[in-house]
C-alpha cells in the first residue's frame, strides 16, 4: 500500500506564499541595464510576480490546489533566475536553489 499523500492545507499554502514573498523581496537583478540578459532577468521576474499574484488570488478564492501550483511556479522562476546568475540573491541557499 502506498503512503498517504500530504494534505494540502491553508497553512501549507500560506507557508509557501511567505517563502516566495521573502524571495521576491530579496532578489536584485544582476544583469547590467543595457545587456541582453537584463531583459531576460526582467522577464523571469515578471513571470514570478504574475504567478505569485495568481497564487494569492486563488488562495483568496479558497482554491488551494491552484494557489499551491502557482506559488511553486513562481518560485521556480526565481530559482531558475538565481541559478543562472540573472538575480543577485546574496548567496542565500535557503530561499533559493543555487549551483554551489
Amino acid at each position: 500500500m502506498a503512503p498517504a499523500a500530504p494534505v494540502l492545507t491553508e497553512d501549507r499554502v500560506e507557508r509557501y506564499l511567505d517563502i516566495t514573498a521573502r524571495a521576491l523581496d530579496k532578489i536584485e537583478i544582476a544583469s547590467p541595464p543595457k545587456s541582453a540578459l537584463r531583459r531576460v532577468a526582467e522577464d523571469f521576474l515578471s513571470m514570478a510576480r504574475a504567478y505569485f499574484q495568481d497564487a494569492r488570488h486563488f488562495r483568496e478564492k479558497g482554491d488551494l490546489v491552484n494557489a499551491f501550483a502557482c506559488v511553486n511556479y513562481a518560485h521556480g522562476w526565481l530559482d531558475a533566475g538565481a541559478r543562472l546568475g540573472l538575480f543577485n540573491v546574496g548567496g542565500d541557499d535557503v530561499l533559493f536553489t543555487l549551483y554551489e
